[in-house]
């Protein structure tokens, strides 16, 4: 059995409006988003079943905030996981924008 870690990149696939985890080069989970007012209103967040349980959530999550925050950005995470991650990581509350609208709407 091999302990080597498996590579990991977390990049902002900003065509697609989602950030991307892939793992060993295979794309192993998204996270959607729409930017309105300047806002990435993150709304919805997906982990292929065969990458679930080892933290590739938490990974895609930190990557993509790390990522909004490197472009003095804010968050609205409709989004339950991203919600949820933030609240367990009150680091990250700086970036969430408590006047944004959340609803999704596209204008």
């Amino acid at each position: 059995m091999s302990t080597a870690s498996p590579d990991v990149r977390v990049f902002d696939d900003d065509e697609g409006s989602r950030y991307v985890i892939e793992v060993d080069g295979k794309q192993a989970g998204f996270a959607d988003y729409r930017i309105r007012r300047g806002r990435h209103l993150f709304v919805h967040t997906e982990i292929d079943a065969s990458f679930e349980g080892r933290g590739f959530g938490s990974t895609l999550a930190r990557g993509a905030l790390d990522d909004v925050a490197a472009k003095n950005g804010s968050v609205v995470p409709i989004c339950p996981f991203i919600r949820a991650w933030i609240e367990r990581h009150p680091d990250y509350q700086h970036l969430v924008d408590h006047n944004g609208t959340g609803d999704g709407s596209p204008e």
